[in-house]
């Protein structure tokens, strides 16, 4: 988680001319809108990337991550990410079911984004967020390529979900949470997309797990997710452990 206007009579030569100049023009007009709307979003991304070094959340007292940038995206997708994660049992666990409406914030290249696209089949929805422009552009290539027209790619903030309100039966966030820099407010615009009892679920490697292969600010606990997201007025409803390094974290609005 980017997404035109003469009435003269001619001869007709002159008018089969000049309509195919001007969809040019208005073509090369959008083209240039679009490339300042992505590199507006660009800097705002890399300006929010740089803020977060070294800050400490407010509630819980941890060091907030770097964002990992767009130039990981290959590791997202390695081939052994099945084997190591077990994403698939994730969601099986998550019981995600046809017709629902769900979100994967934070969703880079799209690796979380295809497989709940699976479940949901044709009759949902996947909202697939991101705040780096080049990992937008890396999951609309996915998509495309994989003809999921239940997806809809957004351009989040560090402050804005881009979800609509009071819609969502879950939202999904892997390996992502550790990494906002203003993590109070994106819970805030979590929380008001989620349906009365939806689900916001964190899938986080483990900090009480000091043998697990992740930079320790890479980490999350129990205790310190729960501090963070009561704090926010969620509802604690069950941590999952079936994973080999990660927690699965079920909140409720």
């Amino acid at each position: 988680m980017r997404s035109v206007r003469g009435q003269t009579r001619m001869r007709g030569s002159e008018a089969e001319d000049e309509k195919m100049k001007m969809p040019q023009i208005s073509q090369s007009s959008a083209r240039r809108r679009a490339v300042g709307v992505a590199a507006i979003a660009a800097v705002a991304a890399v300006a929010a990337i740089a803020a977060q070094a070294g800050q400490r959340h407010p509630v819980s007292g941890r060091v907030i991550a770097e964002v990992m940038g767009y130039e990981g995206a290959a590791w997202l997708d390695r081939p052994e990410r099945e084997r190591e994660e077990e994403p698939s049992k994730a969601l099986a666990v998550l019981d995600v079911r046809p017709g629902q409406i769900v979100a994967d914030v934070g969703a880079g290249s799209g690796y979380y984004t295809v497989r709940l696209a699976q479940r949901v089949g044709a009759s949902g929805q996947v909202f697939a967020t991101d705040i780096q422009p080049q990992m937008l552009t890396l999951l609309r290539q996915r998509v495309a390529r994989e003809r999921l027209t239940q997806v809809e790619v957004v351009q989040a903030t560090a402050t804005e979900s881009g979800l609509p309100q009071g819609q969502l039966d879950l939202i999904l966030m892997v390996d992502v949470y550790h990494e906002l820099a203003r993590p109070q407010a994106v819970l805030r615009q979590l929380r008001a997309a989620l349906k009365p009892d939806g689900r916001l679920v964190l899938i986080e490697f483990r900090k009480e797990s000091a043998w697990v292969p992740i930079r320790e600010e890479h980490k999350m606990s129990v205790k310190e997710s729960r501090m963070e997201l009561e704090a926010e007025s969620y509802r604690f409803d069950r941590v999952i452990d079936v994973l080999p390094w990660q927690h699965i974290l079920v909140f409720r609005r």
